[in-house]
């Protein structure tokens, strides 16, 4: 059997882990091991670039809200009833990081074609080290070993997508390095997300009011004004650059005379933020249609009293 096939018994399997983790219970290490080499095989035959057909629903940042995407997928519909590209940043910030990439990962195993999961700048060893889900992997499983299975995976992850060969898709943005998507065709992206570069600009950029290039208040990645997106999408003959990582009330935010779209799909960022969050459906004749929501209903969290929130990750 190739990658992308199972055996009925492991569909079975899988049906039940996938079961298990919509509820919000998270899998056994010796489950989550499993699940991240199956993964792995399937994630290797993706391409830096990953092709997509449409129809498709794109969705941006998540950072472990697990009922918020519970939520997502109420409204957007199941999968693999409605086809799903996530655009990175699955953990760190919210409570359950751990329940919302293993299923998102659990997803991509078992329906391969119906879902695709890109590579976010939390999808690092540094960052979520910092952030949130190393300490929650500690809390849950009481070591770091699921922190590093998944850390392990997400260097697999493909950086960016390409919608019917006219809407790009990544978390960031642009990259003063890379003028095609050749270009990024020919990465090894099986790394750690380096501090500069490429790759990191990749996961790290954000478009600007300002025409060129500019430092990024991030510390890592560029701003990129309407000239540069205008000239990267005549180049590679794009309609639209759609991508997440930054945080807009609206939940999507329109740039560049429509030539950059920000989708942000955590509602209520942080638990604080009060912003809406929005997917991006894409239909069978590349129609697009934003759909706005907000939380899901919060049942027993813990009370949020956490620092006010770094925009800037």
């Amino acid at each position: 059997m190739g990658a992308n096939s199972m055996s009925p018994d492991a569909s079975t399997d899988l049906d039940e882990q996938i079961s298990q983790l919509m509820q919000c219970k998270p899998l056994s290490e010796l489950q989550v091991r499993a699940l991240c080499e199956k993964a792995k095989e399937i994630l290797m035959e993706e391409s830096n670039v990953q092709p997509v057909k449409s129809p498709v629903t794109i969705c941006g940042d998540i950072h472990g809200q697990f009922h918020d995407l519970v939520e997502l997928f109420k409204i957007g519909g199941k999968c693999p009833d409605t086809n799903y590209l996530f655009m990175g940043d699955y953990v760190d910030r919210g409570y359950y990081s751990v329940e919302t990439v293993t299923l998102l990962v659990a997803l991509k195993v078992r329906y391969p074609q119906r879902i695709t999961i890109l590579r976010g700048n939390h999808e690092s060893r540094q960052i979520t080290q910092v952030y949130g889900f190393y300490d929650e992997c500690l809390r849950k499983y009481g070591n770091a070993n699921v922190w590093k299975i998944f850390t392990d995976l997400f260097d697999y992850f493909p950086l960016t997508a390409l919608v019917e060969s006219e809407i790009f898709c990544l978390h960031g943005g642009l990259s003063p390095s890379i003028e095609t998507l050749d270009s990024i065709r020919n990465f090894d992206r099986v790394q750690e997300v380096p501090h500069e570069g490429p790759m990191c600009d990749l996961l790290w950029s954000d478009p600007d009011d300002r025409c060129g290039w500019g430092i990024s208040p991030r510390g890592a990645g560029y701003t990129f004004g309407q000239d540069i997106s205008e000239q990267f999408n005549h180049t590679n003959n794009l309609k639209l650059i759609a991508r997440a990582h930054q945080l807009v009330m609206d939940g999507f935010n329109w740039a560049h005379e429509q030539k950059v779209v920000t989708i942000f799909s955590a509602p209520n960022y942080c638990y604080r933020c009060g912003n809406m969050a929005s997917i991006l459906e894409v239909d069978d004749f590349k129609g697009q249609t934003f759909i706005q929501f907000e939380p899901a209903p919060r049942r027993g969290e813990p009370d949020v009293t956490r620092r006010t929130p770094d925009y800037f990750l």
